[in-house]
């Protein structure tokens, strides 16, 4: 995989630079519930974004995993996290503070590669996929947002789509935001 053949300083330097596109593309502007990720396996690295969004009255949560979907656990710089059974940091706190995915605006979801239609390739688990099957059945509300948060070499011309994959509505790169399909 490419994005695990960089450097970390260049992954640094690559992260920190899509977390100043998002930022710049007014994307968040209108969001007040914003769902990211904690990097895994040389993913995007969003927690240069987490001070802004919380100074700016953002609400951030993070995934966690039930079972085979995902609930997003609120997050804030005190918040306690716990290595999930992959080694990923959640939140430790109960699923009663859990956001409904219908409330959240924005999902910022890691990606292993992306194409202009809104396909996507995650690691394999399902759990994004599983977690928003309910957006293929909805034509008019598309809450959340889902956007694709990827480094610019990431983006394929072509993914086969499987019937119960979930489309990205954006990807956001280094290179900027784009709206896709």
């Amino acid at each position: 995989m490419l994005r695990r053949a960089l450097p970390a300083r260049e992954r640094s330097l690559r992260s920190h630079a899509l977390c100043v596109q998002l930022a710049r593309s007014g994307l968040l502007a209108r969001a007040r519930r914003i769902a990211c990720f904690w990097p895994n396996d040389a993913e995007v690295d969003l927690s240069a974004l987490f001070p802004r969004l919380w100074q700016t009255g953002k609400q951030v949560y993070l995934p966690v995993i039930a079972g085979s979907r995902l609930w997003f656990a609120p997050f804030r710089h005190d918040t306690p996290l716990a290595d999930n059974r992959f080694g990923i940091p959640e939140p430790a706190i109960g699923r009663r503070h859990a956001c409904p995915l219908l409330a959240l605006d924005i999902v910022l979801m890691p990606l292993v590669a992306f194409d202009g239609q809104g396909n996507r390739l995650g690691m394999g688990g399902g759990y994004y996929d599983r977690t928003f099957a309910q957006r293929a059945h909805r034509t008019h509300l598309r809450r959340p947002l889902l956007v694709g948060t990827a480094f610019t070499f990431q983006r394929r011309e072509h993914i086969d789509a499987r019937s119960w994959d979930v489309r990205l509505d954006a990807a956001i790169t280094e290179a900027g935001l784009e709206w896709l399909r």
